[in-house]
């Protein structure tokens, strides 16, 4: 069956599997090689390999491009910024990611790029900018303060400027949506969150909707020095194969925890887009309270990360680096797939204990 008759659904289990066979594995081995005889495709493990391209594979069928794996999600981004021509202006929101918002900051600086900072909700001031751009770097869901970009409005505004764009699409998911077929010309994933799902690797990937563009991709991971490690690769397929079953628990359990939260004594503020894994909230009381929360759950895992297995949670500001837009008492709150009962038993508690 052709896999564009498949659902994504079916293309997280499917996608990326050796050729069927008598005694062939379902999965792709692991291939712990950094060089293969010549006369082949592969001969160097730093500009191609079987896992990396069987998890490549995977990543272009779901959403729908050339796909490029790279070391890290800041190895990928680092590779987007690089086919920025020098002095090109890059557009990009107040509160993106923080390795992204800081290097953007950093190639300004030193005059390597123009930057112009957006809301990713003002579609109108997103068009303004573009005019003159080079790139329209959005996220949406926005991390950590969830703004939702209207992303085809986007993309539309972008391109009548002559701006390429790249979605960073980590928190979405391409269960959620797949932006290469709104327009958008390049994808962005940390793979390290929701496709490798299990907090045990680091990862970045590409997604072209243009060949030639993901070629020029794959050709930064080579000169740069990018490349992930086989065994990555094979986790990170691995971790795909229950996406689809880990985004739809954790939203469940982020649509019931968010509906509980809302009124909460201890809580200003609830951020939720209404879809995916990821809310926010403001904790009464400052940083100091938002501290205290993180520190008080035992369900919840107070860590950095985020889309894995378990849920996790972090006072955003206690990053010096994290941008000045973000609220000092905002947590990031990341589900995971344990008990939805379980998870507010905790996270209830820890809110109350708050007034003691």
């Amino acid at each position: 069956m052709s896999t564009e008759a498949l659902s994504l659904q079916t293309l997280v289990v499917r996608a990326g599997r050796p050729p069927v066979g008598p005694d062939q594995p379902l999965n792709t081995p692991i291939v712990p090689a950094s060089a293969f005889h010549a006369g082949g495709s592969t001969e160097y493990a730093r500009e191609s390999a079987p896992t990396t391209e069987a998890l490549e594979e995977a990543l272009g069928l779901l959403e729908h491009g050339t796909a490029v794996a790279y070391s890290s999600g800041m190895a990928a981004a680092n590779a987007v910024l690089d086919l920025v021509p020098p002095g090109g202006v890059v557009v990009a929101p107040s509160a993106a990611y923080t390795g992204v918002a800081v290097r953007l900051r950093e190639l300004a600086a030193i005059g390597r790029i123009g930057l112009r900072i957006v809301e990713a909700e003002d579609t109108a001031g997103i068009k303004t900018a573009c005019d003159g751009a080079h790139l329209l770097w959005l996220e949406s869901p926005t991390n950590p303060l969830l703004q939702v970009a209207d992303v085809q409005r986007c993309i539309y505004a972008a391109h009548g400027a002559d701006a390429a764009v790249l979605v960073d699409n980590t928190f979405a998911t391409p269960m959620i949506q797949t932006p290469l077929t709104m327009g958008a010309d390049v994808v962005m994933h940390s793979v390290t969150k929701g496709i490798g799902g299990h907090s045990d690797l680091l990862m970045g990937a590409l997604v072209a909707r243009d060949p030639d563009v993901g070629e020029a991709l794959r050709i930064r991971r080579v000169l740069l020095g990018a490349a992930p490690s086989a065994f990555d690769c094979y986790l990170a397929l691995r971790g795909l194969r229950t996406l689809a079953l880990r985004v739809e628990r954790g939203e469940s359990n982020a649509r019931d925890i968010v509906a509980r939260l809302e009124g909460h004594p201890a809580v200003e503020l609830v951020r939720y887009p209404g879809f995916g894994t990821m809310a926010a909230i403001e904790v009464r009381g400052g940083a100091a309270a938002a501290d205290r929360l993180c520190e008080a759950v035992r369900v919840w895992t107070y860590a950095t990360s985020l889309g894995g297995v378990e849920s996790l949670l972090e006072r955003r500001r206690r990053w010096p680096l994290e941008a000045e837009r973000v609220p000092e008492n905002l947590v990031r709150l990341s589900f995971g797939i344990e008990s939805a009962d379980d998870l507010w038993a905790d996270l209830d508690r820890a809110l109350r204990s708050l007034a003691d």
